[in-house]
């Protein structure tokens, strides 16, 4: 369990994982996406540790019943851990055991896959009354380094209601992103949100900045999901929520991160966050190195 003392803005960071994975098929007919490794670490558990060192005690994974195995990565194995303790791996124990002491994870089910609003709003019977605001984080997105969060708590600490990443993109890549129409605030990397488009024509977009799979939502935002309609699939997005409480004068923000980002959607990301986390690994990154140098050099 997360020992750091919690941030005051957010106990509880809701992941949506309900997805079929389609673009790993056929792996995803048995193993689910987010339980996919980045070298030796699944995604979700990447993502878990991120919000964990932001203060969050408690994981809502929403999932469908038949992904169970994603909720289970997070429970203790104790056969398991015996068996590596009896034979002295140590190590492996630990990496074992790493995922279960990390944060408590509990399941929240969507039966049918009606879009990240409908997702979100699938965990809000798993809050109480002490969570007057949740994170919400996208399994797919990896945001480097870890500390967005943190700084996305400190702007809701300040200007209260909402706060969303964002990362400025060229103004060429805009038509592949929803994009924030902002204005400036007091800090260079803090922009209040007026606004936001999805997937602008670049001569059209109203910012380069693009939302990234990060939300720390005020609990209005479950009132605002059960009062939007439903969009193309009968599905609830949950930027028309966002876009729903600006209307009626709810504060949100966002935190432009200047660091990295991998998505971890398509077999492409996830590979290039793979050879990224490789070549960072003590372990495996030098004979990588190497190896890649000649590669890229063979004729």
């Amino acid at each position: 369990m997360n020992t750091a003392a919690s941030n005051p803005a957010f106990r509880t960071a809701i992941v949506p994982a309900a997805g079929l994975g389609t673009r790993f098929l056929p792996t995803t007919k048995a193993v689910p996406k987010e339980l996919l490794p980045v070298v030796d670490t699944p995604g979700i558990q990447l993502v878990a540790t991120e919000a964990a060192e932001a203060g969050a005690e408690r994981l809502v994974i929403v999932t469908s019943p038949d992904k169970k195995a994603v909720t289970d990565f997070f429970q203790p194995a104790p056969e398991l851990e015996r068996t590596l303790r009896d034979r002295g791996k140590d190590a492996l124990l630990d990496k074992v055991r790493r995922a279960p002491e990390l944060i408590k994870a509990e399941t929240a089910l969507q039966h049918e896959a009606l879009g990240l609003g409908h997702a979100v709003s699938c965990a809000e019977d798993n809050l109480d009354a002490a969570d007057d605001a949740v994170a919400v984080l996208l399994p797919d997105d990896l945001v480097l380094p870890n500390g967005v969060l943190s700084k996305m708590a400190e702007t809701r600490a300040r200007h209260g209601g909402s706060v969303l990443c964002a990362f400025d993109v060229p103004r060429e890549q805009v038509s592949s992103y929803g994009v924030f129409d902002v204005a400036d605030t007091d800090e260079d990397d803090v922009k209040q949100v007026r606004g936001m488009v999805e997937k602008p024509a670049p001569e059209d977009a109203p910012s380069s900045f693009a939302a990234a799979g990060r939300y720390l939502l005020d609990r209005a935002v479950f009132d605002a999901l059960k009062r939007i309609e439903p969009g193309a699939g009968g599905e609830l997005q949950l930027t028309d929520a966002v876009a729903l409480l600006i209307s009626e004068g709810h504060p949100v923000h966002v935190v432009v991160h200047r660091g990295a980002r991998h998505d971890l959607g398509n077999p492409g990301g996830f590979l290039k966050a793979a050879v990224d986390f490789a070549l960072d690994d003590p372990e495996y990154g030098p004979d990588l190195r190497n190896w890649l140098g000649a590669r890229l050099n063979r004729s």
